[in-house]
């Protein structure tokens, strides 16, 4: 059995996969009965790890809106969870993240979205002390679909080059078939070519589910709800990200899974840049997005991962929270409104969740938005309760 299949069914490294896995979940039936037999579920998972016999079980799947956008959603069993965490935290990562580049934020310890944001706030910075205006431009990048057409034979081929472990590589072919499309109402002709066109779950879970009868097989898409798929985001578009920042010599750039920003003085070097970035996801089976791609002027200012930035005459950096976000908040307030009224929730946890929005938008230049927030919040929860017990508001 080679290392990387001992380490990941040690025993030892399962029970803290599953101390890790269960948090945020611990509510959920099927995790407090995994619990329950901790000692046993652990000697049952290692035992199918170590003889070749575990099996991962089907997907929950489901459709989920967060943030504006529609996202299809494949969740998994606990078990099936705890294998993941135990591989991704101490096999894949460990391995993979000498190789990524700093500027790379996402689900990474230590990093995340404010990591992100407060690098390209540096970038700005060190742009305008180098060039002494705020004369340049950034080019923004999206990647459509970005989990969904993630190639299982590419990834698979970018591993082999950094673990050497024909076992390991068989064990890992074997998770990413479960995410594997059914695509059997294709054509021939069709399914000949059908990785190298862009796929959207979304749009695959609208098709008549008698058409899918595994004929076909699609092994192209990890979905959004299991870790391995954040490690294939993270790791994927290394390789545009090291030509970028080496081959190009690009310092002010940064990714965030699927979200680029590329800062750079000169307009016609950052067009050719795009054509080169495209024909390189092009390879990896990635399609840039064009309505979301574009080239923007520091000087009119630009939105990064719902922030808006300016650079001004200066060298101050502004930022601001979008105007959907707060209406986005505004709409959230009196939807927990009818929440509370029908018991489903609490005045405090209404409260908290408010405060801890008002905190993080206080950190962008949104006083008087918040303000206004401020006096809907008080008509809402305040005034209209007015000379009421506060502990009548708490359900």
């Amino acid at each position: 059995m080679s290392e990387e299949m001992k380490s990941l069914s040690d025993a030892n490294q399962l029970i803290y996969a599953f101390n890790q896995a269960k948090k945020e979940r611990i509510w959920k039936e099927s995790v407090q009965n995994y619990e329950v037999n901790l000692l046993r579920n652990t000697y049952l998972l290692r035992t199918s790890l170590r003889e070749g016999t575990y099996k991962q079980k089907p997907f929950y799947e489901f459709t989920l809106k967060e943030r504006g956008k529609t996202r299809s959603i494949k969740s998994m069993h606990i078990m099936d969870r705890v294998v993941q965490r135990s591989l991704c935290d101490y096999i894949l990562m460990p391995q993979l993240k000498k190789y990524l580049i700093y500027d790379n934020g996402a689900s990474l310890k230590n990093k995340g979205i404010d990591f992100t944001r407060k690098r390209l706030e540096t970038h700005l910075h060190c742009f305008y002390r180098k060039n002494g205006s705020n004369e340049g431009y950034v080019l923004l990048m999206d990647y459509s679909k970005f989990f969904d057409n993630i190639r299982h034979d590419k990834f698979i081929a970018l591993l082999e080059k950094k673990i050497n472990s024909p076992e390991f590589m068989s064990f890992m072919k074997q998770l990413l078939k479960s995410f594997s499309v059914d695509v059997s109402y294709l054509s021939n002709e069709e399914y000949k070519t059908c990785l190298n066109q862009l796929y959207d779950s979304l749009e695959h879970s609208k098709i008549d589910p008698s058409l899918l009868v595994g004929e076909k097989m699609m092994d192209k898409s990890v979905g959004i709800g299991s870790q391995i798929s954040q490690v294939c985001g993270i790791f994927y578009p290394t390789r545009v990200d090291n030509y970028c920042k080496i081959v190009k010599g690009m310092k002010y750039y940064g990714r965030y899974m699927d979200d680029v920003y590329v800062i750079h003085k000169d307009k016609e070097i950052l067009k050719q840049l795009l054509k080169e970035v495209n024909e390189l996801s092009k390879e990896l089976g990635l399609f840039i997005n064009p309505k979301k791609t574009q080239i923007v002027k520091l000087k009119h200012g630009f939105t990064f991962l719902k922030i808006k930035y300016n650079l001004t005459e200066s060298g101050k950096v502004l930022k601001r929270l979008v105007p959907k976000a707060i209406t986005k908040e505004r709409r959230r307030l009196k939807k927990y409104k009818k929440l509370m009224e029908e018991g489903k929730m609490s005045y405090k946890e209404i409260e908290l969740a408010y405060k801890s929005w008002r905190g993080n938008a206080l950190r962008y230049q949104a006083y008087t938005s918040v303000k206004h927030l401020d006096a809907l919040f008080d008509q809402l929860y305040i005034k209209e309760w007015k000379g009421k017990n506060k502990d009548e508001l708490i359900v």
